[in-house]
């Protein structure tokens, strides 16, 4: 892929020192410019392996998913073109970067989502409450604004340019779906493309425990409801 666009991967980090290497190792370097990983508190080595692989470390000592992805927003350079999330727990495909990119160098889109369920996922990578909760949210998002999203997958990538002009605020787990709603409410021309999908490694700080899922949930509806009635 032969292209002049500079593009940045966001990886906010918890406690991930297991999987973090493994992430930062398979990303495909040839087409990246930088990659910032975010520290989000870690107690472990996370910070450590990081900086051992050449990753741009920065911390962001407020709690929270949404936390740290806008602290890695503001770290950005000024001429970067595209800025790809990815998580840090290796459950994604670093590899399928360029599959997500594809869309946005090629002028057809200024959005991407990874789609794991059009995509192919190990057994069991994705729980019954996580799967629940996508089809909930996308059912919502469809109703609102008919746009018929399959996934709020966190591995996406968007226009830089277009990605500040959507004013991100959510600090925790209503940031996925935000940027989703916001991208539809700016027209911004939204694709997915399929994502392969596996167990990630160590717990799940969302997904892993039921008070969690819960509050996930409950934010992420809370979230489409207030975008919904806000028209």
């Amino acid at each position: 892929m032969h292209h002049n666009l500079k593009i940045s991967v966001i990886i906010p980090a918890l406690n991930e020192e297991e999987s973090i290497g493994l992430v930062l190792n398979d990303i495909p370097g040839e087409i990246v410019e930088e990659i910032i990983v975010v520290d989000n508190g870690s107690n472990d080595n996370t910070v450590t392996v990081a900086n051992s692989l050449g990753a741009r470390v920065i911390q962001e000592p407020l709690k929270g998913y949404g936390s740290a992805c806008l602290k890695g927003i503001s770290m950005l350079k000024q001429d970067t073109d595209i800025v790809v999330f990815l998580d840090a727990d290796y459950s994604d495909y670093p590899q399928d970067l360029p599959a997500i990119v594809k869309p946005i160098v090629t002028g057809k889109a200024e959005m991407v989502i990874g789609s794991r369920m059009s995509g192919t996922r190990e057994r069991g990578a994705l729980l019954p409450q996580a799967v629940f909760g996508n089809k909930l949210a996308t059912f919502l998002i469809r109703l609102f604004w008919g746009f018929k999203y399959t996934d709020l997958g966190p591995f996406r990538a968007i226009k830089y340019k277009d990605l500040l002009t959507l004013n991100m605020i959510d600090t925790n787990f209503g940031w996925t779906v935000e940027m989703q709603i916001k991208a539809l409410k700016r027209g911004l021309r939204t694709v997915e493309v399929p994502v392969r999908y596996r167990k990630r490694i160590g717990q799940s700080k969302i997904t892993g425990t039921f008070s969690g899922t819960v509050r996930a949930g409950i934010k992420i509806i809370y979230t489409i409801f207030k975008y919904g009635l806000l028209k």
